[in-house]
């Protein structure tokens, strides 16, 4: 039996509907994303765990989100250009989506009931939520948007894939 977290479909920053099951065994981090917001500066530190662990089976996804204070407005391409000029930003980005409410996208419905955020809460605070998803599809932590990406390094080495 798969775990249906793989069977989960997803569109791509240029358009392309996909599922994540290409990325089983590897250990994934999903974020939902902004270009307008505080802790945007955290996609270079996203970038950099990226550099370092993606030969060793880390995969982030980026998911931009417009749904704190719009900071996140432009179309997909927008998006996709401004994460490149401005981080250079090389790990898969999404289509926008929403984390919150009645059009929350299936991916987002899965990690908020396997982690739950503070006081047992499902609802997704800000941008730049972070969701660490071991090989074996298991979502093993949920960090807010307060936690760097550098800060999450022990806990990505300790879930990656055993090679």
């Amino acid at each position: 039996m798969t775990n249906p977290l793989y069977d989960i479909e997803v569109i791509t920053i240029d358009g392309k509907q996909t599922t994540l099951a290409p990325m089983q065994g590897k250990t994934l981090l999903v974020v939902n994303t902004a270009s307008k917001c505080g802790f945007t500066p955290q996609f270079k530190g996203l970038q950099k765990l990226h550099e370092k662990y993606h030969e060793k089976g880390l995969v982030i996804l980026g998911f931009p989100c417009n749904q704190f204070l719009s900071q996140d407005p432009g179309s997909n391409d927008d998006i996709g250009q401004f994460c490149q000029l401005n981080y250079g930003v090389d790990f898969p980005m999404h289509a926008k989506v929403e984390v919150n409410g009645p059009g929350t996208h299936p991916l987002f419905q899965l990690l908020k009931k396997e982690a739950k955020g503070l006081l047992g809460s499902e609802k997704i605070k800000w941008n730049f939520t972070k969701f660490l998803i071991s090989p074996e599809g298991e979502v093993v932590g949920r960090f807010p948007p307060t936690t760097t990406p550098a800060a999450m390094e022990k806990d990505i080495q300790a879930n990656l894939p055993v090679s």
